[in-house]
């Protein structure tokens, strides 16, 4: 595995340049074109499906391109900028080779390498792939009987529930199963056993609490027990099955790799343009938020430059979201050091119309609410439904002017996604009781005219009465008395229900999308297995109007096989048909949800598993786990997005998974059931949480077309090279075949 950007050149790579356009047979004229092309031969002759790597320092952010090799070895390197570049092979049962020196305008022949171990042959492979030697207890060990019975956690019913939190719990930062987590030699002489090591891994660093916290989830000495019995299995030699070779479309995928932000940026999501139409912001600027220490990272792909923005807050003596003070178990790379210092804990990028940033970030100190948000106040949602806290607000960046408006809000914020209405409605998920939004129309093109908040000002006059009057927010109360409006007093909590009552349902609402055909709102609360989704409608009269709907995937439901049940619900998005689509993080698919095909919407027994036949569920194509009985794939999919404009070129509606711990991303083909696996393989360790797609110039067919993503993992010095390598955006484009130019 390569552990650093300094090329080994081979001598016979380089001497390869001389006179091999007409062997290869692929370009005639690549000295005319922004290409390298050439062969990768092995020892038994041309290399199919393996990938090609280009990386170059010379340009304003380190660049890597990547291609695939078609049936006869072949490849191209579309679209480099002028630069010396190191080119490689990477590939499933190889080795990684020697790196050549080559330009723009080679044609070259590279010689595939053999690794000498099975070990060796694995270091290639992506985290699920490791991550699926986990074993997890047997389905008869559940429900947990706690640390006087099996040890497992009481609240664990089933034996989803364990992989649920194996995965939403583990998973959530960074991948499971990179060289760095699966094994233990970084630390292995500060401990005596396996066992032990695992037990204070994950207290290391500002976020050990956290990872501390999910393993006592799991029931503390089994969670560790199964940890430290993965971990020794692997380093005495067990390694997981050969992943396959790209194939078919997946052969056709360029990707472009820019280098943003530093060694410890945690970068969460990225954004190219307007979801509602791709070519705003069309060969613009691409942007990120960096969780870490509160930047907008931005590159630039035509100069291949990278820079960052400081996301200001109102309160200055606003405490970081992220432990900062000595005390913690010293980070096993950075000792004591503070690596994660971000009092405005920005979280979600979205671009409005105008090329606006829009961003989920924290703007005060407290997490008490203005008094127009709080019982007593005027405000009829506040009247309707009072708000006294709030854990993040938003704020908005103009990259024409350099400034920031920040706004607060009476909910919390998370996701945020635009309504395709004439206010630029703005809607938010993070909230347990609510669902807001944000008319930015009204906010922002008042009477008095545009807005720019004061930074220090804890109530900035004209804003703050644009604030109340432009956002709303309403509680996901569903009609299960039947009647067709909700009405008080209603059913609260998880005790008894009044038939006679309708019923508010609370929980985490992480991912929202709002339906282009009917305008209705969907959130996704992953919350216990198996998690659910919920649809707001408003009516003409909000708050009182609002109403909502839930459903939830089948599982444990006689309806369905017990093979097609599925979990855990996170990301949601939605086609131009009105199709939900969601990923289900715990079980391993990515299911789709239409409403149109349920006998039932509302009443008592609409409380989750009344639509079963509203649901499709597609597999995703990692391994399984261990001892899994049902569905549980070792990938873990952070959140989804559907393609609706044919951003990729793979036609328009195609929704996508993030393969968070696969490398990848996982575009469905919803007519074949066909996956098309998008895999990073260089550098290891691409988990993506966001993504969105551009187009730049739809004249020049896949050229001017691109899915972007972020390696937007929690901890950096995870992936591939160690301390010092940082994030990347990430380009995709889908070619017409694998050797388009």
């Amino acid at each position: 595995m390569r552990t650093s950007r300094s090329p080994r050149f081979a001598l016979v790579g380089v001497l390869a340049l001389v006179g091999c356009a007409e062997r290869t047979g692929v370009v005639g004229e690549a000295s005319d074109r922004q290409i390298i092309s050439g062969v990768v031969e092995g020892r038994e002759g041309p290399e199919a499906g393996v990938w090609v790597v280009a990386e170059t320092d010379d340009l304003g952010t380190p660049f890597i391109k990547i291609v695939v090799t078609d049936d006869a070895g072949r490849f191209v390197l579309p679209e480099l900028p002028p630069a010396d570049y190191s080119v490689w092979v990477r590939g499933y049962g190889l080795a990684d080779s020697d790196a050549i020196a080559a330009a723009p305008g080679d044609d070259v022949v590279l010689a595939a390498a053999y690794p000498a171990t099975p070990r060796e042959q694995a270091a290639v492979y992506p985290g699920n792939y490791w991550y699926s030697l986990m074993e997890v207890p047997a389905a008869d060990q559940f429900p947990g009987t706690g640390p006087a019975g099996n040890g497992i956690d009481p609240s664990l019913r089933t034996q989803a529930d364990w992989v649920d939190v194996l995965k939403q719990g583990c998973q959530l930062c960074h991948q499971l199963g990179t060289q760095t987590t699966r094994e233990y030699q970084h630390i292995a002489g500060r401990f005596a056993s396996a066992k032990e090591a695992w037990d204070h891994r994950v207290l290391f660093g500002q976020r050990g609490i956290q990872m501390s916290t999910v393993m006592t989830g799991l029931g503390r000495e089994v969670g560790v027990a199964h940890f430290a019995d993965w971990t020794e299995r692997i380093m005495a030699g067990e390694v997981p099955p050969e992943p396959p070779r790209p194939q078919g479309r997946e052969r056709n995928v360029v990707l472009t790799l820019w280098d943003w932000g530093n060694a410890t940026s945690y970068v969460h999501d990225e954004v190219t343009t307007d979801k509602r139409d791709p070519t705003v912001n069309a060969g613009g600027l691409v942007y990120g938020v960096s969780m870490s220490d509160d930047k907008v990272l931005i590159v630039d792909p035509d100069t291949h430059e990278a820079r960052e923005v400081r996301i200001p807050i109102r309160e200055p003596d606003t405490e970081s979201y992220f432990p900062t003070t000595p005390g913690f178990e010293p980070w096993a790379f950075w000792g004591s050091r503070i690596v994660l210092d971000a009092p405005a804990n920005v979280h979600n990028p979205m671009m409005d119309q105008d090329g606006r940033l829009w961003l989920t970030s924290r703007l005060r100190n407290t997490a008490d609410n203005p008094a127009w948000c709080r019982q007593g106040s005027p405000n009829p949602y506040a009247q309707y439904f009072p708000m006294d806290i709030s854990g993040r607000q938003a704020s908005m960046y103009d990259p024409a002017t350099g400034e920031f408006t920040l706004v607060d809000t009476c909910y919390g914020t998370h996701h945020l996604q635009f309504g395709e209405d004439a206010d630029n409605t703005l809607w938010f998920s993070g909230d347990t009781r609510v669902i807001g939004w944000l008319r930015t129309r009204q906010l922002l093109d008042g009477p008095a005219g545009p807005l720019v908040t004061p930074v220090g000002d804890r109530a900035p006059g004209r804003l703050a009465l644009r604030e109340e009057a432009a956002q709303g927010w309403c509680p996901t109360v569903i009609d299960t008395n039947g009647d067709g409006r909700i009405t008080r007093p209603w059913n609260t909590g998880n005790g008894p229900r009044d038939p006679r009552r309708d019923t508010q349902m609370n929980g985490f609402a992480y991912g929202i999308i709002v339906n282009p055909v009917d305008g209705s709102v969907w959130i996704a609360r992953t919350g216990s297995v198996p998690g659910r989704i919920f649809r707001l409608e408003l009516g003409d009269d909000p708050p009182l109007t609002c109403k909502a709907e839930v459903y939830e995937p089948p599982f444990q439901n006689p309806a369905v096989p017990a093979d097609q049940w599925g979990f855990s619900p996170r990301g949601i998005d939605v086609d131009r048909n009105g199709i939900i689509w969601t990923a289900l993080s715990g079980s391993g698919h990515l299911a789709s949800f239409d409403r149109s095909k349920c006998a039932v919407l509302n009443g008592p027994t609409a409380t989750g598993q009344h639509c079963p036949e509203g649901w499709t569920l597609y597999p995703t194509p990692g391994p399984q786990m261990k001892n899994v009985e049902t569905a549980g794939s070792a990938d873990f999919h952070y959140y989804n997005w559907v393609d609706q404009f044919n951003t990729l070129g793979m036609g328009e509606n195609v929704p996508i998974a993030n393969g968070s711990t696969s490398d990848a991303l996982l575009a469905l083909d919803p007519e074949s059931g066909e996956w098309v696996v998008m895999r990073v393989p260089y550098p290891l360790g691409f988990y993506s949480r966001g993504l969105d797609g551009r187009i730049d110039d739809p004249s020049t067919g896949w050229k001017g077309r691109a899915v972007w993503a972020d390696f937007g993992t929690n901890i950096p010095w995870h992936i591939e090279g160690g301390p010092g390598t940082t994030s990347k955006i990430v380009k995709f484009q889908m070619r017409p075949d694998t050797l388009a130019y």
